[in-house]
């Protein structure tokens, strides 16, 4: 069930990732140059960071709460990054599965997913086996997965995730 604002919600018109089964990285954001996905930008600060570091990349942000995605691509547009920097309200794990075409992103980057520590809040981790399936499926060969987190317990737990997905290597 996706979440949809009443009308006069202030963040009613928030930028929103596409119903649909398939959609395309393209259509999203058009142009050339490689296309890299930040999951969760929060407040927008790589987003921006990464736009002045590779000003040849498209750079797509998935964040999961809606005040978030409206403001930061709403800075993005008045930056005058709007054309190849966006920021769309989705919930990545279900996002990432419909993006298409396979093979089209160059990097993803997760920065300090999943603050939760109680069994109860185990559906809202971000990374698990279904995300490293999306994530390989997309990644160009040769492509590269960023994960950092300032937590040793899940920078384990990410780092055995990863190792024992067939599609990642260290």
């Amino acid at each position: 069930m996706v979440f949809q604002p009443r009308p006069n919600h202030p963040y009613a018109d928030a930028p929103r990732f596409p119903d649909g089964d398939d959609v395309s990285i393209d259509d999203l954001l058009p142009g050339t140059g490689p296309v890299e996905i930040e999951i969760g930008p929060g407040r927008g600060g790589f987003l921006f960071e990464r736009a002045a570091a590779s000003p040849a990349s498209r750079l797509l942000g998935l964040e999961i709460r809606l005040k978030w995605s409206a403001i930061v691509d709403e800075r993005l547009r008045k930056g005058g990054l709007g054309g190849r920097v966006r920021a769309l309200n989705a919930d990545a794990r279900e996002a990432l599965g419909r993006l298409r075409p396979d093979a089209s992103i160059a990097r993803f980057f997760l920065h300090f997913p999943d603050p939760w520590w109680k069994k109860r809040h185990e559906k809202r981790l971000v990374m698990g086996p279904a995300l490293l399936d999306s994530l390989a499926r997309l990644l160009v060969d040769g492509g590269e997965l960023f994960v950092q987190t300032d937590v040793e317990e899940r920078a384990a737990l990410y780092a055995e995730q990863i190792g024992a997905h067939p599609a990642f290597e260290p």
